[in-house]
C-alpha cells in the first residue's frame, strides 16, 4: 500500500501536522490559493450565466509541479485545508487544478491542530462540501462584479487607482456618516457639582454626585442655577440617608470569537485587526514549544460561535479546581448562547491544550504571540469559572432639600476576575470603596466644585469599534473584518490618528459618489441581507447563481445611469504658504499613509514633496534652530532640529523654554512612546543633580 498525500495551505501547518502522522504520510502545503479569478479582467462571463473563469495564480507553477509529482507517488490524497468557506474552496480548486477525482478525493477538517484532533479527523473523511464552495464562489463573484464595474468608473471620473467594494464601501460610509455627525454636532452646556465627603470617624474621602431634590432629578444647565444651589447648601448639614447594600454577581464574558478578539487586542495592545489575525494564525498553525515540539496552541481563529466542546469545558474545570479550588467552578458547566446570525461550524477561539499555561511556555513564544495567547487562554479559563461577587453600597446624602448620591462596591469573592477581566474603556467610571457609613451619620463636606461641561459629539470609530458595529449590523463575516479595514486604509480613503479613523478628502469624495449613485451597494441593511443569502447557499437552501442574477440587473441599471450622470470630479486641495523651490508654485496639503504632507500641485511634471513642519516654540540647544516634531518609522513622535542633517540634535523627550534651576540647561518634558507625561520634567544634562532630586520627590 502506497503513501497518503495530505495537502494543507501553510508550511507551518504542514510542519505541525507532519509531527503527528507516521512515515506513511506525505504532508505538503499549497502556500495559499492556487487558482483565482484573473487580475487583468473581470473573469466572470456575464452573458454565460455569470460563469467564473479561474486561472492558476502566477508563481504557483512550481507548487503545482511538485504536487503532481507527489500525487503520482501516493495511493490516496487527503485535503486538509482550513475548516471554512475559503478553506473548502481551496480544496475544490486543488481538485480542479490537479484533475483529481472529486468523488473519491477525501476531505478532512479539524478545529485545532493537535494529535487527537488530527487522528480523529482522518478517521472521518468526507467529500468536498459543494454548498460551502458555492457560498465562497458567490461572494467572490459578487465582489468581483462590484469592484470591476465601479472602480473603472471612479478612475474615469475622479482619479486612477481608486476602487470600490461591496463591503469596504459600506464600512467607508459608516466612517463618513460618523464624521458628518461630528461636524454638524452643536454642543450644549451643562454643569455638575464635583464633591468630596468624609465620614469623620473613618477620615477616608469619597466622592458623590449631585442628584436633585426630594421631588426628583435636577439637570444643571447654567452657572447661575448651579451657584444658587451651592449657596443654598453651604451652611446645611450633610446627613447619610437610605443606605442600601446589595450583593451582586458578575458573570464572565464568553470565550473569544473573531471580532471580540480583535476588539480586545486593539484596546489592550493597540494591535490592528490584521496584525491580531496574523498572530492568531501562527498560534493556530503551530509553534515550536520547548520540550514538546510543534503544536497548534489555539482553535481555528475565524469564527462567530461561542460554542465550546464538552471535552474542553471538562479540561478547563479540572484545571481551575486544581489551581484555585472547588469554590472557583460553577455547579454546572457554563454554556453560552450564540447571536441570531452566527454560524456554528466552529467552536469559539480557545486554547487547544489548557495545560499549556502562557507564562510556562513564554520563552517559546514571541512577545506578540505571548500577548495574544495569554488573552485567549485567560478569557477561556475565566469563562468557565464562578462569578465574581461584590457588595454594592448606595447612599443618599441629604443637604436640606437637596440630594447627593454616593455609590461604591467592594469585591467579596474574586471568582473569574482572579484570571481575567476585560479591558475597560477610558471613559468608564472607576469603582470606589466607600467607608463604613451608618444611617443619619453626619458627613463632612471636604470640597464642592461647580464645573461647566459641554455635551460631546459621538467619538470617531476605532478599528475595534468599527468591527463591533459591522458585526452588530451583520456586515461581513469573521474572515472579512480585518481585510476590509486594511483595504480602506491602504486606499488612503481613511487615516488613523491615535486609534481614531477619519475620512480623507478622497474618501469623502468617493463616499459621496457612491451614496448618490449606488445607494443599494452602500446600504448596511442590503449588505446584511446579502450575507444572510450567502448563509442560505452554504446551507444548501439557495443556488448561488440566483443571488447573482437577482443582484445584477438593478445594479447594471444603476451603473449605466451613474456613468452618464457623474461629471469629472476635481479634488479641491488646500493651498499652503510654502513655495515649491523647484517650480515656484504654492504647495498644497495632501493626505498620505502617515498623515498630511506638502506636495507640488504641478504633479506629475513636478514631484516635489515635503513633510509638514510642526514647531514647538523651543530652540535647539546645539545651534539655536527651531525644534520641530518628527516621527519615527513606526509613527512615534520625537523632537529634532529643523537644520538636520547639519545639526544632529534629537530627543524623545519634549524640549521646553524652561531652564534647569541647578545647571541652567534646557528642561525637557518626559515622554514615553510619544506620550508626554504631565509635571514630569528632566534636565537635558543626564548627570545633573536636578534629575536625581525630581526622582526622589516622586518616590
Amino acid at each position: 500500500m502506497g503513501k497518503t498525500l495530505l495537502i494543507v495551505e501553510s508550511p507551518t501547518k504542514s510542519k505541525t501536522i507532519k509531527k503527528y502522522l507516521g512515515s506513511n504520510y506525505i504532508v505538503r502545503a499549497t502556500m495559499g490559493h492556487i487558482r483565482d479569478l484573473p487580475k487583468s479582467s473581470m473573469g466572470v462571463d456575464i452573458e454565460n450565466d455569470f460563469e467564473p473563469s479561474y486561472l492558476t495564480i502566477r508563481g504557483k507553477g512550481d507548487v503545482m509541479k511538485a504536487l503532481k509529482k507527489d500525487i503520482k507517488a501516493s495511493s490516496k490524497v487527503v485535503l486538509a485545508t482550513d475548516p471554512d468557506r475559503e478553506g473548502e474552496a481551496i480544496s475544490w480548486h486543488i481538485v480542479k487544478a490537479l484533475q483529481l477525482p472529486e468523488e473519491t478525493t477525501s476531505r478532512v477538517v479539524f478545529n485545532e491542530i493537535t494529535k487527537d484532533a488530527i487522528k480523529e479527523a482522518i478517521k472521518h473523511p468526507r467529500k468536498i462540501d459543494k454548498d460551502l464552495v458555492d457560498a465562497q464562489q458567490a461572494r467572490r463573484v459578487l465582489d468581483r462584479i462590484v469592484g470591476y464595474s465601479i472602480s473603472p468608473l471612479l478612475w474615469r471620473k475622479v482619479k486612477k487607482g481608486l476602487s470600490a467594494g461591496r463591503v469596504q464601501s459600506v464600512a467607508m460610509k459608516l466612517i463618513c456618516d460618523r464624521e458628518e455627525e461630528i461636524l454638524s454636532f452643536e454642543p450644549k452646556e451643562y454643569w455638575n457639582l464635583e464633591t468630596q465627603f468624609s465620614n469623620p470617624p473613618a477620615k477616608k474621602k469619597f466622592s458623590a454626585k449631585f442628584y436633585g431634590d426630594k421631588k426628583g432629578k435636577i439637570n444643571l444647565k447654567t452657572q447661575e442655577q448651579t451657584l444658587k444651589i451651592v449657596s443654598e447648601i453651604k451652611d446645611k448639614d450633610f446627613i447619610a440617608k437610605d443606605i442600601k447594600k446589595t450583593e451582586k454577581k458578575r458573570q464572565p464574558m464568553p470565550p473569544f470569537i473573531t471580532s471580540t478578539l480583535q476588539q480586545e487586542a486593539s484596546k489592550k495592545y493597540n494591535f490592528t485587526s490584521s496584525k491580531t489575525m496574523m498572530i492568531a494564525q501562527q498560534l493556530y498553525e503551530g509553534v515550536d514549544i520547548k520540550g514538546i515540539g510543534a503544536v497548534g496552541l489555539i482553535t481555528y481563529m475565524r469564527t462567530d460561535s461561542v460554542r465550546v466542546s464538552e471535552e474542553a469545558i471538562s479540561a478547563s474545570r479540572k484545571y481551575v479546581e486544581g489551581r484555585w479550588g472547588k469554590d472557583y467552578i460553577p455547579v454546572k458547566p457554563r454554556v453560552f448562547s450564540n447571536k441570531k446570525n452566527a454560524q456554528d461550524a466552529h467552536e469559539a477561539i480557545r486554547p487547544s491544550i489548557v495545560e499549556l499555561v502562557p507564562d510556562e511556555i513564554k520563552e517559546s513564544l514571541s512577545l506578540e504571540q505571548y500577548k495574544i495567547y495569554k488573552l485567549i487562554w485567560e478569557r477561556f479559563i475565566a469563562s468557565q469559572m464562578a462569578p465574581a461577587q461584590t457588595l454594592a453600597t448606595a447612599v443618599n446624602i441629604e443637604a436640606g432639600n437637596y440630594i447627593f448620591k454616593a455609590t461604591g462596591s467592594i469585591i467579596t469573592f474574586p471568582g473569574f476576575t482572579s484570571v481575567y477581566d476585560e479591558v475597560k474603556e477610558e471613559s468608564e467610571d472607576k469603582e470606589q470603596a466607600l467607608p463604613e457609613i451608618k444611617e443619619n451619620d453626619l458627613l463632612s463636606l471636604k470640597e464642592i466644585l461647580p464645573k461647566q461641561h459641554f455635551t460631546q459629539p459621538p467619538s470617531r470609530y476605532t478599528e475595534a469599534s468599527l468591527i463591533k458595529t459591522m458585526e452588530e449590523l451583520g456586515i461581513g463575516r469573521p474572515s472579512t473584518y480585518a481585510p476590509t479595514v486594511s483595504t480602506i486604509l491602504a486606499r488612503n480613503y481613511i487615516l488613523k490618528d491615535k486609534k481614531q479613523l477619519y475620512p480623507t478628502e478622497l474618501g469623502a469624495v468617493v463616499n459621496d459618489l457612491m451614496r448618490e449613485n449606488f445607494s443599494q451597494i452602500i446600504d448596511a441593511e442590503f449588505t446584511a441581507q446579502m450575507e444572510s443569502k450567502l448563509d442560505l447557499v452554504e446551507e444548501g437552501k439557495l443556488p448561488w447563481k440566483n443571488i447573482i442574477r437577482d443582484f445584477y440587473d438593478p445594479f447594471k441599471q444603476e451603473l449605466e445611469i451613474a456613468d452618464k450622470k457623474i461629471e469629472h470630479v476635481q479634488l479641491t486641495l488646500e493651498e499652503s504658504d510654502v513655495v515649491c523651490e523647484m517650480c515656484g508654485k504654492k504647495m498644497v496639503y495632501r493626505d498620505g499613509k502617515f498623515g498630511k504632507f506638502l506636495a507640488c500641485p504641478g504633479f506629475p511634471k513636478c514631484r516635489n514633496t515635503k513633510p509638514i513642519v510642526e514647531e514647538i516654540g523651543a530652540n535647539c540647544p546645539k545651534c539655536s534652530g527651531s525644534i520641530v516634531v518628527r516621527r519615527s518609522r513606526k509613527g512615534v513622535r520625537y523632537f529634532g532640529c529643523v537644520n538636520y542633517p547639519e545639526c544632529d540634535f534629537m530627543s524623545w523627550d519634549e524640549p521646553t523654554t524652561e531652564k534647569c534651576p541647578i545647571c541652567g540647561k534646557m528642561l525637557l518634558n518626559r515622554s514615553i512612546k510619544g506620550r508626554i507625561l504631565k509635571n514630569n520634567k528632566v534636565c537635558l544634562d543626564k548627570d545633573c543633580q536636578y534629575n536625581k532630586k525630581t526622582q526622589k520627590e516622586k518616590k
